[in-house]
């Protein structure tokens, strides 16, 4: 087997990993250096435990509207597309929400959580997120509205990541934050092969990809936490503004963009049951690891790929 090149360091409490085909190692530096300008870049733009993030410090003025810079409003924009994909299952405006579930900076010390009932009122007809207003890069927020690009900001971020390299180096590059996963540039020799397994406990499979396409993996079993006795984890679900029921403990999916692939797999946690369906619909090769660790395969996922 081929020993390609691999740096990893830990970002976002999740691991950051950068790898290049072996005729590449020599890069490896630069490659790494791309990928630190990259997520830097994106959470000094929207990082909402950032005081001084672009999206938390100007948050006054966008209430009002105001121009924001073009990184901003590129992830922005993907968020938006993402909700409207997904039938607003993949909502950016749950950041308050989110927080009062205690998933903030330091996990804890949240307020009291408000009823379902109590967040259906404040929705007031149409979900916020078709109530944001994008215009190029005229930004306006809705007042009481936190935005929360985190799950398509990361995924934007593999993908930048991934492209720059190629752009500054001329080389392929696999990306991986956490669980998304890009690639971009020449096809190393016998493609990409990712590995795919939630915590080590679950079980594995290995998925083989073209240059240029991603992964992305969403859990209710990573970035957990616990509020006044009850298990909580960070993919909502809109409708109530609670957890998504852990019908699944892990979504996978192939797609042409990591953004994409992201949007799926989470989009299918919050479906729960009706996840095998709409991924189906969708075409896209996609696993599932059930609650109980039953593994289903969908869109012609290989059995055994590696």
């Amino acid at each position: 087997m081929t020993v390609r090149a691999a740096a990893e360091w830990d970002l976002w409490t999740t691991t950051a990993r950068v790898v290049l085909d072996h005729r590449d190692r020599r890069h490896l530096a630069a490659a790494r250096a791309c990928v630190v300008e990259v997520t830097a870049a994106v959470d000094a733009a929207c990082s909402r435990f950032r005081s001084d993030s672009e999206l938390v410090a100007r948050a006054a003025d966008l209430v009002r509207g105001a121009e924001v810079s073009p990184l901003l409003a590129a992830l922005v924009h993907q968020a938006l597309d993402a909700a409207r994909a997904s039938d607003g299952d993949v909502d950016p405006t749950l950041g308050a929400r989110m927080a009062s579930l205690g998933y903030d900076a330091a996990f804890a010390d949240a307020p009291p959580v408000p009823t379902p009932e109590a967040v259906a009122r404040a929705l007031d007809g149409r979900p916020a997120w078709q109530r944001v207003l994008l215009s190029g890069t005229f930004l306006r927020v809705p007042e009481g509205v936190t935005l929360d690009l985190g799950a398509t900001a990361k995924a934007a971020a593999a993908d930048m990541a991934a492209a720059s390299i190629t752009a500054r180096l001329g080389i392929g590059a696999l990306v991986s934050l956490g669980g998304d996963v890009a690639t971009a540039g020449p096809d190393p020799s016998g493609g990409w092969q990712v590995r795919v397994q939630d915590l080590d406990d679950d079980p594995a499979d290995h998925v083989r990809i073209a240059s240029g396409w991603s992964v992305a993996t969403s859990s209710t079993r990573k970035r957990r936490w616990e509020q006044d006795g009850h298990a909580r984890h960070h993919i909502l679900d809109p409708r109530w503004g609670l957890p998504a029921e852990p019908v699944w403990r892990s979504v996978t999916v192939v797609a042409p963009s990591c953004v994409t692939a992201n949007t799926m797999t989470t989009a299918a946690v919050v479906r729960g049951h009706g996840a095998t369906e709409m991924l189906r619909r969708s075409g896209r090769a996609a696993r599932l690891v059930a609650a109980d660790g039953t593994v289903v395969r969908i869109g012609g996922w290989p059995a055994d790929d590696g």
